[in-house]
């Protein structure tokens, strides 16, 4: 019975994006929704020498657009990577990393965020950290209603039993409605990560998954997921 997660694509994500998917059978990417602007949508933090910095992707000032509807201009991937490069160069694993890192945003031309930010998540989650979560974008469904309504008929749609969802929303989910129709409703506690191997303390938690892959390699799923279960081996 599908276990489902229906969230915004967002862009380098950090590391509980991608504890959420692996909790998943079916993650949706809930794209057609209102774009907002200065928000995870659009950019993410890495680790610098100064400390933790911004990488924001150029997508203009128009706020009467949804996620899926945000275009990206030409060559603005050239000096996110320049700046990855700068900042993880010396990390232990940044050569396992970089050739794909310049294929994504050096040679490769997106037409739109969405399209960007999805590609990326479902690399980094297949690719990388091994997790076998199935995929989909919520403008399959065509879901319908607002807010709340049209997350219930989105999660009808895709015959969810259980949803996982962000403390955050917490405000506005009718916990009610769910369990009336037989939606178990879970909310992730991203409490208890354990710090890892990271250049310039001192160390931060809320900073792109970019920054885990580079200084742990192929041990980034422990230090997602696998802790849980046990010490790294």
């Amino acid at each position: 019975m599908p276990t489902v997660v229906v969230l915004q694509s967002s862009y380098l994500p950090w590391k509980g994006y991608f504890d959420l998917i692996h909790d998943a059978d079916l993650f949706v990417f809930y794209d057609d929704v209102q774009f907002t602007r200065q928000d995870w949508r659009s950019r993410n933090r890495i680790k610098g020498q100064a400390g933790p910095q911004w990488l924001t992707v150029p997508v203009g000032t128009d706020h009467d657009r949804l996620i899926c509807e945000v275009t990206l201009p030409a060559g603005w991937g050239v000096k996110h990577y320049k700046t990855l490069q700068q900042c993880y160069s010396r990390t232990p694993h940044w050569a396992a990393l970089q050739p794909w890192l310049e294929s994504i945003l050096v040679e490769r031309t997106w037409a739109t965020l969405s399209d960007f930010n999805q590609h990326v998540t479902i690399h980094i989650a297949r690719e990388l950290l091994g997790i076998r979560t199935g995929f989909a974008d919520s403008r399959t469904f065509a879901p319908e209603g607002a807010r709340m309504d049209r997350l219930f008929d989105l999660l009808t749609k895709v015959g969810a039993t259980h949803y996982i969802s962000g403390p955050s929303a917490r405000s506005y989910l009718d916990e009610a409605r769910l369990a009336a129709a037989g939606i178990e409703l879970t909310y992730k506690d991203y409490a208890g990560y354990p710090e890892y191997p990271q250049r310039f303390p001192p160390f931060e938690h809320a900073v792109s998954i970019v920054d885990l892959l580079c200084n742990v390699g192929d041990q980034a799923p422990w230090y997602i997921w696998g802790w849980r279960q046990g010490p790294l081996g």
